[in-house]
């Protein structure tokens, strides 16, 4: 199958086919590469190595696994054949990694039989609409359908109903270095959080102050401007000690409005003035207020 047609398939609406994967067909159906509900031992089941998500919570798969002794498992896993009595998860590992503590020997499971990219478009798009990644997973779901499948950013967006923005701001949170990486995947610092930190100086140190005090988004995106502002403060500081008062008072009334920071330089009957962002939300608020919205 195409890339094209493979983008048409899944801009139609991944939410639906994802309810339709999660669905046994009638029996006798006669569409190539589906198979009734069915059981099978759990140990012929195996996690697809490339499913973007990573991290499972202990304590609620334990939960799950009570109600699995009690009810069994309501929804069958997706999986797809890999070999004779062999096969790979397309949809369900939580499911599964709780079926195995609950200590079954068989699990239900529905079959779709479909490609390795495509596998990978499911597994990616079925964990992000069902919120089911942290944001550094949704993140890296996303740079490895680029990077594998070249897609683009506005095609991502289509595709599973977010805005080019937000597919552009969960990829910048991949420039940030390992140590804040993990405090975003552990959850000690929130996708809001770690933005503001992508175009600071020195964003580990940062991340530790965020999470320490406890601090807002807001907060931080102040704490990260002022680290932009300080480094470019020896190269703004000769042009700062020529202006007039009122212009300096003019920057700082126009920066507290916009809680950025703002620089006006005169020449001439004319000027520049200039708005310092740290984040795409902060261009997008900027964009939003200069478009009267």
């Amino acid at each position: 199958m195409s890339d094209d047609v493979s983008k048409r398939r899944l801009g139609r609406g991944l939410a639906a086919l994802i309810g339709e994967m999660d669905q046994p067909l009638p029996v006798g159906d006669d569409r190539a590469g589906v198979s009734a509900d069915r059981t099978v031992p759990i140990e012929f089941v195996a996690r697809n190595p490339k499913n973007p998500r990573r991290h499972f919570d202990e304590g609620e798969l334990q939960d799950l696994a009570s109600s699995i002794r009690q009810h069994g498992i309501v929804q069958p896993v997706v999986v797809r054949g890999m070999g004779k009595d062999r096969y790979e998860i397309i949809a369900g590992e939580r499911r599964w990694r709780a079926a195995q503590l609950a200590g079954l020997v068989d699990i239900p499971v529905i079959q779709r039989d479909v490609d390795d990219r495509t596998a990978l478009e499911l597994a990616i798009v079925e964990n992000v609409q069902r919120s089911d990644l942290n944001p550094l997973e949704e993140a890296l779901g996303y740079d490895q359908l680029i990077a594998e499948h070249g897609y683009t950013q506005n095609d991502l967006g289509e595709i599973i109903g977010k805005s080019r923005s937000h597919v552009a701001n969960s990829l910048r949170l991949l420039k940030l270095p390992d140590p804040v990486r993990d405090m975003l995947a552990e959850g000690t610092l929130s996708a809001g959080h770690a933005r503001a930190l992508v175009s600071t100086s020195d964003p580990v140190s940062l991340a530790k102050t965020i999470a320490h005090k406890g601090l807002s988004v807001r907060d931080a995106e102040r704490l990260a401007q002022n680290d932009i502002k300080s480094r470019n403060e020896p190269l703004n500081a000769t042009v700062r000690d020529a202006k007039d008062a009122d212009t300096i008072a003019l920057e700082r009334s126009l920066s507290d409005r916009l809680g950025l920071g703002v620089s006006i330089s005169h020449k001439g009957s004319g000027g520049q003035l200039r708005i310092t962002y740290a984040t795409l939300d902060q261009l997008e608020e900027i964009c939003r207020l200069l478009e009267g919205r």
